[in-house]
């Protein structure tokens, strides 16, 4: 099987994918940063009555047309406590920050407007207008009202919102369901003690987060190793939760102890690809296992975290009815780049801020997919395409952002 450029394998990718279309019902607490299935419709309108947007006198602005206008004060109207009278000529209700105006009432006269005279008495030190600092009936939104569409991604204000419009619940849909299967008879899971030919099994951990941060539910099958029975009841066991994607980290390729392919094409999985001109990340392995994405990233670290933005990240957007993140940008070269081969290289680099405020970049001089201080260390990955010829410093070249400068 011939190598797949990056883009066209990540088209073929998401041309098998559908958004996820079953709904569940979840509290306000558990909806941040899902996706609305459906428009939300306001309960009530807000705010239910008219309501002073300051604390001063509710008063009939007829009465305060010219300053020194001296008002009897016949009560008071504080939030959650209306007063229960009517405002007419010559008088004034002293009302407070979100409180219901009285009947009769038309303006509202500020506090440092007044000159209190007694207890029951002001003089009216500026002149008001019908409709000052009154927040009308309805001025938000009305009973009925559609407030929040259909695919919107609930963020800290459509929240409030929803919270505001009297919806304790809201339609959601099912967030994507991803098993994570890392294999190797080498791997040792954090905190443990590797033998003598053992390492750290951490590549699990950051595809977890990536995975997480693009709106999946995760599940950890943990370290399997390199035995097929052992591969297969991992398989049984994501089938078994139902997950959308299956990402196995390692074994994909095709060595005589790389069981991963072999293992899941004996369990019906159609294999549509799993080379890609790519570097880090060639040994990519892209199928299906009935209606269940299987994706197989390389076991290296950086191989795995560069083919997951490329290839998960999107693939659980296009899942989960969200736009996939736009990493991609430009930079002005601080170091020169040599020409590249036939393969699509993703190099790590720091950003910096030049001295005319443009984005500088500084590519990592060791690029070995193994060393993932470097990844996390770097900013974004400057992007060389297939056959690119040498750029000396000052050119602008393309780039993926992992992070913000200074993040």
């Amino acid at each position: 099987m011939s190598l797949l450029p990056v883009e066209e394998a990540q088209q073929r990718l998401l041309d098998r994918a559908s958004p996820i279309q079953d709904i569940e019902a979840v509290g306000l607490h558990q909806a941040a940063q899902r996706v609305l299935a459906k428009d939300v419709v306001s309960k009530l309108t807000q705010p239910p009555f008219h309501a002073s947007a300051m604390d001063g006198y509710a008063l009939r602005a007829a009465d305060a047309a010219e300053p020194g206008t001296e008002l009897e004060v016949i009560g008071e109207s504080a939030a959650g406590h209306a007063f229960d009278g009517m405002v007419r000529t010559g008088t004034a209700v002293r009302i407070f920050t979100g409180a219901p105006v009285p009947d009769g009432a038309d303006s509202v006269l500020l506090q440092e407007d007044a000159e209190k005279l007694s207890p029951r008495c002001i003089r009216t030190l500026y002149p008001v207008s019908t409709g000052r600092h009154i927040r009308p009936r309805g001025q938000d939104f009305t009973e009925g009202q559609t407030v929040l569409n259909v695919g919107a991604k609930l963020d800290f204000a459509r929240l409030t919102l929803a919270a505001a419009a009297n919806h304790d619940q809201l339609p959601v849909y099912r967030q994507p369901r991803v098993a994570l299967i890392a294999t190797g008879d080498e791997l040792v899971p954090p905190g443990g003690k590797p033998g003598p030919s053992q390492i750290i099994g951490s590549n699990t951990f950051g595809v977890a987060a990536l995975a997480k941060d693009n709106g999946a539910d995760v599940l950890d099958l943990g370290i399997v190793p390199d035995d097929r029975d052992a591969i297969h009841r991992a398989i049984e066991a994501a089938q078994a939760k139902n997950v959308d994607v299956i990402v196995t980290l390692g074994g994909a390729s095709v060595g005589d102890h790389d069981l991963v392919q072999s293992t899941f094409l004996a369990a019906g999985m159609v294999l549509d690809f799993w080379k890609i001109a790519m570097r880090p990340g060639k040994p990519l392995m892209v199928g299906n296992l009935g209606t269940t994405h299987v994706l197989g990233l390389p076991g290296n670290p950086v191989s795995s975290m560069v083919c997951g933005l490329l290839f998960l990240e999107p693939l659980l957007a296009r899942l989960g009815h969200l736009p996939a993140p736009n990493r991609m940008s430009t930079a002005v070269l601080a170091s020169p780049l040599k020409e590249n081969d036939r393969r699509q290289d993703y190099l790590r680099a720091r950003l910096s801020i030049g001295p005319s405020g443009e984005r500088r970049v500084t590519s990592f001089e060791k690029q070995d997919s193994s060393m993932m201080n470097i990844f996390a260390q770097s900013d974004c990955l400057i992007i060389r395409p297939p056959h690119a010829p040498a750029m000396a410093a000052g050119e602008t070249c393309p780039i993926m952002l992992l992070r913000d400068i200074g993040h």
